[in-house]
């Protein structure tokens, strides 16, 4: 099975960029759909953004539309999240997560899932 790892998050004032990682081990990364999900204490898990395995269809949630880029680079067996004009609101533990069919918005169709990066953005 595949593992995984996200890195790239800090803390960043608003209106500031950052981008995470998802490096894949294990199993090539190649054969999997990955999604970002964020958790914010007290608050639900929360779409972000998902891409396909071959990077051709991405979908990401209203919040952080025109502001979040998905993409992945297959060779490096590494999905990214390029986050700007970042909000407090998008304060959060972010997670990725994979699956070996499509890309998906809910989180219960991942059956792998990193440990998570926190990402705080000041006011």
């Amino acid at each position: 099975q595949v593992q995984l790892v996200e890195s790239g998050g800090g803390l960043v004032q608003a209106g500031g960029s950052l981008r995470l990682s998802c490096a894949a081990s294990g199993r090539t990364i190649s054969n999997y759909a990955v999604g970002w999900f964020r958790q914010a204490p007290g608050k639900e898990r929360e779409f972000v953004s998902s891409i396909s395995w071959t990077g051709g269809i991405t979908y990401y949630g209203d919040s952080v539309k025109g502001r979040f880029t998905i993409s992945r680079d297959n060779a490096k067996n590494t999905v990214y999240l390029q986050m700007s004009s970042l909000k407090p609101e998008d304060t959060a533990v972010y997670y990725c997560a994979a699956r070996s069919f499509g890309a998906s918005t809910t989180n219960v169709s991942y059956p792998y899932w990193g440990q998570g990066t926190q990402v705080t953005v000041s006011s």
